[in-house]
């Protein structure tokens, strides 16, 4: 790789491992700021690009490490009679987000690193996320909410795992929990309403 190339990863990786750090900091300091209430009264600011801001947040969240839970639950409060929408719009986010990282990971050279200093695992997460049942996998983690699915778009993408077969795994799972977070959540949240 030449010099200058090597030079735009490394400006990368140190933005992208800032980007992270920066958002875990301000999550410890205030934990409050990332619940959904807060996001939503965040929105809430922007009436008139509200959408695209949300949009815009869906994607790029990705890149934080953070959930998308909250994002999504944000959603359901802000627009609460729009659950098609807010699924829609999440999922979008959700999948451009994990084809960037996908992608993103091999740009940082993840999968040259992983290649040379760890063959070994790296061809073992390989042999597993290209199994028959890597898919069952990829879908699982993406379901399970007490795991970044991020972190799996970041191992596909180093161990290159077929395109097509990774982002329909994460769209089954991330679609069942987001449907499950919009309207069941939408209804907690109504009852909850409706007794205040």
């Amino acid at each position: 790789m030449r010099k200058p190339a090597r030079i735009v990863r490394r400006i990368c990786i140190a933005l992208w491992l800032t980007l992270p750090l920066g958002c875990l900091s301000a999550y410890l300091y205030d934990p409050s700021a990332f619940s959904a209430n807060s996001i939503a009264a965040l929105l809430r600011n922007f009436e008139n690009g509200v959408w695209a801001i949300y949009i815009l947040l869906s994607v790029f969240r990705g890149f934080t490490l953070l959930p998308s839970t909250p994002l999504v639950i944000a959603g359901t409060i802000l627009f609460p009679s729009q659950p098609l929408m807010v699924l829609s719009v999440s999922m979008t986010g959700i999948l451009l987000s994990s084809t960037m990282i996908y992608y993103f990971s091999e740009f940082l050279g993840f999968d040259d690193y992983f290649e040379d200093h760890k063959p070994e695992l790296s061809h073992k997460i390989k042999y597993y996320l290209e199994h028959p049942m890597g898919f069952f996998f990829v879908s699982g983690w993406a379901f399970f909410p007490f795991v970044p699915t991020d972190l799996v778009c970041y191992l596909a993408g180093t161990t290159r795992m077929h395109f097509g077969k990774f982002i329909v795994a994460v769209a089954v799972g991330e679609a069942v929990l987001c449907m499950t977070y919009i309207y069941l959540g939408g209804s907690i949240l109504d009852s909850w309403n409706w007794r205040i």
